[in-house]
């Protein structure tokens, strides 16, 4: 097996406004928004710890404050459920809170998009290779989505981007990936394209918000233009770094939800419920009543 740089640090970029939420992130980032009993952002950084990430960098914003603070000790709270014996819930808050120095956080001033604020955390990832996760995107599968991206990465070294598949007739609506040779649980990444017109996607496999990337990336993003939308795109940086380095794309086979939206934090909220033991029993009732009520 080919050695690499092991991938240590992870980068989640969690400044955006969370408009499509409003008015309930007027008050409380996106990230913070519950599935079942805990906040979005811890199921994506639970995923990037099981996959080995030993350091979790937050690119946050104005009024983000709150995201800091729950990856932090609550000296009150923990106080208190001391004096009230509350054993079980001291261990619930101990094992969600990361060891000291193991997280950093840096700001994107401006919400210059994507790309600007993986280029944001340049200096405390270093000249090292990282992983991105993108915190609307939760996954659910028998494999962690980035586990299986950094066994990959064992393999192939280079850039991974992980993939899923969709209806062909639904590739105009996602970032696209050309399919080159078979490589472990994945495949050559031969080219991208973003919303391609319908009839002309390079194939059905769409980028789902999980990348791992070699830091040559900085200097792209550095000096790229402003793209669609007016922001620096991430997609329009990896395109040239297509051009000197190896990608591959990690064919993730589980459930994606897209929390960023209203009809998959919804769709999240059912299938985690259902699958807690302690929940399913009374809950499973009530979805069923709803579905067969359904005009």
């Amino acid at each position: 097996m080919a050695q690499h740089n092991k991938v240590r640090k992870a980068v989640f970029p969690v400044a955006g406004l969370g408009t499509r939420f409003l008015p309930a992130t007027k008050a409380v980032p996106k990230e913070m928004l519950t599935v079942v009993d805990k906040p979005i952002i811890q199921y994506v950084v639970d995923e990037a710890i099981e996959a080995g990430i030993e350091h979790l960098v937050f690119v946050t914003g104005r009024n983000k404050h709150v995201i800091e603070d729950y990856f932090d000790i609550h000296f009150e709270l923990e106080q208190t459920l001391r004096e009230r014996a509350k054993k079980a819930e001291i261990t619930l808050l101990a094992q969600q809170l990361p060891k000291a120095g193991t997280v950093s956080f840096t700001r994107q001033q401006e919400p210059l998009g994507l790309g600007h604020a993986v280029w944001c955390a340049r200096e405390i990832v270093g000249d090292e290779p990282f992983a991105l996760l993108l915190p609307d995107m939760i996954m659910k599968g028998d494999k962690g989505c980035m586990k299986g991206m950094i066994d990959l990465y064992a393999q192939s070294g280079g850039n991974i981007i992980a993939v899923e598949e969709c209806a062909p007739d639904q590739a105009h609506k996602y970032g696209i990936v050309g399919v080159g040779e078979a490589i472990g649980d994945g495949f050559r990444i031969t080219g991208m394209v973003e919303k391609p017109a319908k009839g002309t996607a390079p194939s059905n496999f769409f980028i789902n918000g999980r990348y791992i990337l070699q830091p040559e990336i900085f200097k792209i993003l550095e000096t790229q233009e402003r793209g669609a939308g007016n922001e620096i795109q991430l997609t329009d940086g990896m395109l040239k770094l297509l051009k000197e380095q190896d990608f591959a794309g990690y064919h993730f086979r589980g459930a994606t939800y897209d929390c960023g939206a209203k009809d998959g934090f919804i769709l999240a909220n059912v299938a985690f419920a259902l699958e807690r033991a302690d929940i399913r029993p009374s809950v499973e009732g009530g979805f069923r009543e709803l579905l067969a009520g359904l005009k």
